[in-house]
């Protein structure tokens, strides 16, 4: 063990504890209660060679090293405040982010407003990172005076399920680069992350027999779904699968296919947990998710089976992000 650990593990817990304390809001408005400020490493070095100046200044008696010396030294003091000046009052409001798959960043569309008559220059936004504050990678912006610009920070999620977001932080060094000042914040907002789909998923399981209609299913011999079946002279124009058909077309190939009514009305497509073949409930959700949206592509009515919750068979954006949702949430 690294002989820092025990101070590293010191140092999370504080900043957890800090972070705790924060209310949670998708708006903060930076004031000079929410603004923190200290010495960067150039501040502090020139915090050292003031330090220097002014003790050869009064040992020499240099007139000119005590103007050098307070020269620098009244520099330095209004780089600090036109530096907590640059982040003090604006606005920072977080949009609700768009649900992702596990693995996948999760885009954070911040907007900052700034009321006041002056540009800020050199803001930077970040997710705070669990670990250290190292892993806090900054997207960095200028915000014109009495206007507002728009920000996109990335954030990544490896589970699925419905997440709060980690802090974020804004930063700024302008002018100087002497000074840090920041801020943290909380937003209220929740990102959910679908499950993984799976790489490379086997062909979709046949269909179901509806209530009524006797026999079993068919499968193609390509093992898909039997809602469709090779376009033939005569077919009308709305039954022809147009997304497929554009995936035949751009691989080269000119096989257009149709849907089949009367397959369609004897059987229905069931994703079903416990019939997909996966070894564990991850394996099976991620392979769920792959077909969902394989059954999305093909433009295919499909149902979703999985523990407590059955979802009747339908297509279209509104049923995919049902389906997507309810296999993150189980």
């Amino acid at each position: 063990m690294s002989p820092l650990a025990p101070l590293h593990a010191l140092r999370q817990r504080l900043r957890q504890w800090f972070h705790a304390r924060l209310p949670r809001s998708d708006t903060l408005l930076l004031t000079q209660r929410n603004v923190y400020i200290l010495p960067t490493r150039a501040g502090w070095m020139l915090a050292l060679t003031l330090l220097l100046l002014l003790v050869g200044s009064i040992n020499y008696q240099l007139n000119l090293g005590y103007l050098l010396t307070f020269l620098l030294a009244g520099s330095a003091l209004t780089g600090m405040h036109s530096c907590h000046a640059n982040l003090r009052g604006l606005t920072l409001h977080l949009s609700p982010p768009a649900p992702v798959h596990a693995g996948h960043a999760a885009a954070l569309d911040i907007r900052l407003a700034n009321e006041q008559g002056k540009a800020r220059h050199g803001i930077g936004i970040g997710v705070i990172g669990e670990a250290s504050a190292g892993d806090t990678h900054l997207a960095w912006t200028d915000v014109p005076a009495q206007g507002s610009t728009r920000l996109q920070v990335a954030a990544v999620f490896a589970r699925r399920g419905l997440h709060a977001l980690a802090p974020l932080t804004a930063v700024t060094l302008f002018p100087m680069g002497t000074f840090r000042v920041w801020t943290v914040w909380r937003p209220a907002a929740q990102v959910l992350v679908y499950p993984a789909p799976e790489p490379h998923p086997p062909p979709l399981p046949p269909g179901e027999p509806q209530p009524g209609f006797a026999g079993s299913a068919s499968v193609q011999t390509t093992g898909e779904f039997d809602g469709v079946r090779a376009y033939r002279r005569g077919d009308p124009q709305k039954s022809i699968v147009w997304k497929k058909a554009a995936q035949t077309f751009a691989a080269g190939r000119d096989d257009l296919v149709s849907r089949d009514a009367l397959s369609t009305q004897r059987q229905q497509l069931w994703l079903d947990h416990t019939r997909c073949g996966a070894p564990d409930l991850e394996s099976r959700l991620s392979r769920l998710t792959a077909w969902v949206l394989m059954a999305e592509r093909l433009g295919l009515d499909y149902g979703l089976r999985i523990p407590g919750r059955e979802l009747a068979p339908d297509q279209g954006p509104t049923h995919r992000a049902r389906c997507l949702e309810a296999l993150a949430l189980v």
